[in-house]
């Protein structure tokens, strides 16, 4: 008898299962709760701070003081050991965040008042290396270290020289020429560059006659473009940061009565907390909800070979099939129904006019200010086919929507072969290059669309085949030299680069097996890594010696599960969730995510959900009668 099935994973999987069935809406699905953010509040406190000091109504600039002074009080409270502030509570001191918080002082006039905190902060700035230290740490990409640089010059704290300009005109090409004329920012950042651009452009000027009367003629039509792509309450991307930046660069223009400006302030009043704070970004409704579904179905498919055909192979699927079925051990008929239903409804049916992507995709929220993206498209794909037992039929609407966001991701998908975040092409800058665990989310999506789902266009199954195959030999050229992969959007603030090479493995890992190449050489390495960088403690971190946590501990033991050689590795890591749970700190979050350019975010729902998925796997193993070296 292995280790594994001597562990008894039956009763924690149940009650870490039940923990996540509590966290549903009334709605029925998952909201989540995302972490408060020194680095948002200070932008928000920005923002108001601006629009306070001048318009025409005396009640709304009193509001907008007051919120400001909630921020200003949360920043003193929330203020680091060594006068920094990280981007979450959990986070460690930063540059960027640290020159945010302390310019808003200044702007404020506060500075005598919190003499303390301010002095601190000054003198962790200059430690740091202030200005040129934001530089370095954001190298070539602009897309943040201009916003927070303009967000000091605003507060007077830097000259508006040392600020770099951005070319705002080229807003004004058409959109399917702006991965050719290649813009200095990431391509969900083109709010920034119009509004950061123009109050850059009218503190500094230009030296060339040409590119100032360019730029000047430019204005209002970047304008009206700014203002098609605002979503209707407000929030670009439904983050405080970005709708800040636009709202105080706007409002540096002396644009306080333009349609963008008052709905961004619109939306900044209605994102407060309680506390004073503001968070990162609304809520990942649909990010989470899909990873929940996903987590409690935790069917595995070892062994299925991707060589095309639509119809379910059943003898393949049952290998990963625990005899008391999937999801529906969990959610009723109805309730299964109800999720379906709203996943479906938020399946983008028409252009999105942020970034000119086709109808197809999923974004990570439900609210008007996401963008449909690479990595939430697969993790719907999933949980729709999740949602549905085996055997049981497809609706002839969810074979439509999962045809049609194949053929989204099959759009995206870059020469390389593999999946970018949001768009194809745009290859310049790290946040918008092909990524490992995109790629890999994508090709586990795909194949389960191929071997799961009866009547699937015989064009789309040879095409995802063909798009799987690409995808693979990316991962075969983006493995490092000691078989680990790297994520894009998560890291591990302790580590060397901020980098987590344990999310990325883990989720390539998973990926592969799950998709019938858990024998190929390129599995084979990125299961040693996981392995060898297994902590002492039994859990995992972003590398073997850092601090274990239990969303990495948790993604290690699912990419393991089931491989009879390291049921030792999976039984140790089970055990130490285990742990966590008797002790009730598994739902203790850490802030393994980033939300742009390494702004460092955690959501209270991944710890569970993680956990979820592992426990859930590894009992679906026992459940079977069987050990995971019959696997």
């Amino acid at each position: 008898m292995s280790s594994v099935q001597e562990s008894n994973f039956t009763n924690p999987a149940q009650q870490v299962c039940d923990l996540l069935l509590n966290q549903r809406t009334s709605g029925g699905w998952w909201a989540g709760e995302l972490s408060t953010s020194a680095l948002s509040t200070a932008t928000a406190v920005m923002a108001l701070t601006l629009a306070s000091e001048s318009g025409p109504n005396a009640d709304q600039r009193a509001k907008y003081q007051q919120l400001a002074a909630g921020g200003l009080r949360w920043l003193v409270h929330h203020q680091n050991e060594d006068g920094g502030w990280g981007d979450t509570v959990l986070s460690v001191s930063n540059i960027s965040t640290t020159m945010l918080a302390n310019a808003v002082f200044h702007r404020t006039g506060t500075r005598e008042q919190y003499a303390e905190t301010v002095i601190a902060s000054e003198r962790y700035i200059d430690l740091a290396g202030g200005v040129d230290a934001v530089i370095r740490r954001y190298g070539k990409d602009h897309t943040f270290s201009v916003p927070i640089l303009t967000h000091c010059a605003l507060a007077g704290t830097i000259r508006w020289q040392r600020v770099m300009p951005l070319p705002f005109e080229l807003s004004c090409v058409p959109a399917k020429f702006y991965a050719a004329v290649k813009m200095p920012v990431v391509s969900y950042a083109l709010p920034a560059l119009i509004a950061i651009g123009q109050v850059v452009f009218k503190h500094q000027g230009h030296w060339n006659p040409l590119v100032r009367l360019i730029r000047r003629k430019s204005i209002k039509r970047s304008l009206k473009v700014l203002e098609s792509i605002q979503p209707e309450h407000g929030g670009f991307l439904e983050a405080t940061p970005l709708t800040s930046f636009v709202c105080m660069s706007l409002l540096g223009c002396e644009l306080h009565e333009h349609p963008v400006t008052k709905r961004c302030l619109e939306f900044i009043v209605a994102s407060v907390r309680a506390d004073g704070s503001w968070p990162i970004d609304t809520n990942l409704t649909t990010w989470v909800t899909t990873l929940s579904v996903n987590a409690l179905a935790a069917t595995t498919q070892p062994g299925i070979p991707v060589t095309g055909g639509s119809s379910v192979d059943k003898n393949h699927i049952a290998h990963g099939v625990s005899a008391n079925g999937g999801i529906e051990e969990f959610l009723c008929d109805d309730e299964r129904d109800n999720i379906r239903r709203w996943l479906l409804d938020q399946q983008y049916k028409t252009i999105h006019p942020y970034t000119n992507s086709p109808p197809g995709g999923w974004s990570w929220t439900d609210l008007p200010g996401g963008v449909p993206d690479a990595d939430d498209t697969p993790g719907a794909m999933l949980a729709l086919m999740n949602l549905r037992p085996l055997g049981e039929t497809y609706l002839p609407a969810e074979v439509s929507a999962l045809e049609n966001s194949a053929g989204w991701l099959l759009n995206l998908q870059n020469r390389d072969g593999g999946w970018p975040t949001f768009c194809r092409g745009w290859g310049t800058l790290p946040f918008d290059r092909s990524s490992n665990d995109l790629t890999a989310h994508v090709i586990r999506a795909f194949a389960m669309l191929i071997h799961r789902v009866p009547g699937v266009a015989t064009k789309i199954v040879d095409r995802c085949n063909s798009g799987i195959a690409s995808g693979i030999r990316f991962l075969q050229k983006t493995q490092a030299a000691d078989g680990s992969w790297l994520p894009l959007w998560f890291g591990n603030q302790y580590n060397e680069n901020d980098e987590n090479p344990l999310y990325g493995t883990a989720k390539v890992v998973l990926a592969l097996r799950d998709s019938g190449f858990e024998d190929s050489q390129l599995t084979v390495r990125g299961i040693q890594w996981l392995v060898q960088n297994q902590n002492d403690d039994g859990g995992w971190s972003g590398r073997k010696g850092l601090q274990s946590s239990t969303e990495e501990t948790a993604l290690a033991v699912e990419a393991l599960a089931g491989l009879a050689a390291h049921d030792v590795n999976v039984a140790t890591g089970a055990k130490w969730l285990e742990a966590q749970l008797q002790q009730g700190t598994v739902a203790d979050p850490t802030p393994i995510g980033f939300y742009f350019a390494k702004l460092w975010y955690f959501e209270r729902l991944y710890p569970i959900i993680f956990a979820t998925a592992a426990l859930r796997r590894c009992s679906q193993l026992k459940e079977i009668g069987r050990s995971p070296k019959d696997v």
